[in-house]
């Protein structure tokens, strides 16, 4: 599981969003101006026949600071705007 949801640079953070990208998943309009220091990605394959999926994970980070759901507080606070 990505530690990235529950850290306080999560929304301006670099390599959450280059994961977010390879997820293909909701891309921060703001660009990302933090750059975290001794990340470690952990991707995961799983295939079929005809079929593979990558899952990346950001599993260890020097730069990480825990704020517990600071993902949705953050994304709840824009959409209230």
């Amino acid at each position: 599981m990505c530690i990235c949801i529950n850290c306080r640079h999560v929304h301006s953070c670099t390599t959450y969003n280059l994961i977010q990208k390879q997820h293909k998943k909701y891309i921060n309009s703001t660009k990302p101006n933090f750059i975290p220091l001794n990340t470690l990605i952990q991707i995961n394959i799983q295939s079929s026949l005809d079929l593979i999926v990558l899952d990346w994970d950001l599993i260890e980070c020097i730069s990480y600071v825990e704020q517990p759901g600071s993902w949705l507080i953050e994304k709840n606070s824009r959409s209230d705007a």
